[in-house]
């Protein structure tokens, strides 16, 4: 599922930033080189990172 429509990231986009040391929104953009336009993501980005930090094997 598609995040971040301006950058075209997704869900899988994240869990790869996450398992690559992301901890917060503003790591997942600077890991894809990339920064938050309209900014309507930002707390879907937030919730996603919650989601996959709590997943024991991302850890």
């Amino acid at each position: 599922m598609y995040v971040c429509i301006c950058h075209g990231l997704n869900d899988h986009q994240i869990k790869q930033a996450v398992c690559w040391g992301a901890s917060r929104a503003a790591e997942v953009y600077k890991h894809f080189g990339v920064r938050p336009q309209c900014g309507r993501c930002v707390s879907y980005v937030c919730e996603r990172l919650a989601y996959h930090k709590k997943m024991p094997a991302h850890r």
